[in-house]
């Protein structure tokens, strides 16, 4: 075993536990359980078996679970092809993931849920208060939501100090950020040992506290917006706006690429979010997001967006309709 390896999962032996400056609580959280298996659910799962957690996987559709396996495994595939991960490592990882369809069964036992469901606070206020009387009392409710109060989500709980928020980005298995949200009851002893868990992932750990949007949203959803709308008045075409934040701000991708890759749904979500939250109308959504979003033009999860994805390369292609005459 790789000394990158030992140090990246440092939960499963306590000597590199102890060497990572690590207590005993992320050696105690044996059972997680993921609610839902869409990309970052089936990314959480994929990180926490990894790191030698036992992982229960849920989710409705029996189909979404099967996507999610083979998603998994073909990401472990790729760690295994560049020599981050043995085929060991990946058999004993995957091996360590149980699906389920059923919720109660999933978490019966968990120690930790996280909830990785739809960005609709209707489906998360639901799934919570079914966590809620199906988990065992110790257990901790996560939210892996980018917008949705923490507050919002424990209060139809009995266990709102239990009740937190571990934001993931996307992809999971590659980015090193947990943005960990506190409600405005969640217990600070629960706060800390999020804290502690998400460092035993090879994860670093930034903590905000519960106003709308967070930290990650309330910043980038507006600059996303604000370049929608830029493209809505005619400032500039989409390869021009990506380009210029992308070579002028040292930006991995520009903002409407990344608009396509997160979903239009899901920034058009958190932007009501912040204009609900807040009041204030500089967060009001584009009215060009909100026509692409009602006609179906997700981004990359429909095959088109401000780009098009239908064309099986990897080019990047300016969607038909913001291509220069």
């Amino acid at each position: 075993m790789s000394f990158r390896w030992q140090r990246y999962c440092a939960v499963v032996n306590s000597k590199v536990a102890k060497w990572a400056g690590l207590t005993n609580f992320a050696l105690t959280m044996k059972q997680i359980a993921v609610i839902g298996g869409g990309t970052m659910g089936n990314g959480i799962a994929h990180v926490f078996a990894q790191c030698g957690y036992a992982v229960n996987l849920i989710d409705v559709k029996q189909e979404m679970l099967e996507k999610a396996m083979a998603t998994i495994t073909k990401n472990m595939d790729r760690q295994v092809g560049k020599g981050t991960l043995t085929e060991e490592q990946k058999a004993s990882s995957l091996a360590r993931i149980k699906t389920f369809t059923q919720m109660a069964d999933g978490v019966s036992n968990a120690d930790l849920v996280v909830e990785a469901a739809t960005e609709n606070i209707e489906i998360k206020l639901n799934i919570f208060r079914q966590l809620d009387a199906l988990a065992p009392a110790h257990c901790v409710l996560a939210s892996n939501t980018s917008s949705i109060s923490i507050t919002k989500i424990g209060s139809v709980t009995s266990r709102p100090d239990k009740v937190i928020g571990m934001h993931f980005m996307n992809p999971v298995p590659v980015m090193k950020l947990v943005e960990v949200i506190e409600g405005f009851k969640t217990d600070k002893t629960v706060t800390s040992n999020i804290i502690e868990l998400s460092k035993s992932l090879g994860k670093v750990p930034a903590l905000t506290q519960d106003y709308p949007g967070f930290i990650a949203n309330r910043v980038l959803m507006p600059m996303i917006n604000e370049a929608i709308c830029s493209l809505h008045e005619g400032v500039a075409g989409v390869e021009e706006i990506d380009t210029i934040m992308k070579l002028g701000m040292a930006h991995p991708m520009g903002p409407l690429q990344l608009a396509d890759f997160i979903g239009l749904d899901v920034c058009l979500a958190i932007l009501k979010v912040l204009h609900d939250g807040f009041g204030n109308p500089k967060y009001a959504p584009s009215p060009l997001l909100v026509n692409m979003v009602t006609s179906g033009d997700l981004g990359v999860k429909s095959g088109r967006g401000f780009y098009d994805y239908g064309h099986g390369t990897k080019d990047l292609i300016v969607a038909p309709g913001f291509t220069k005459n």
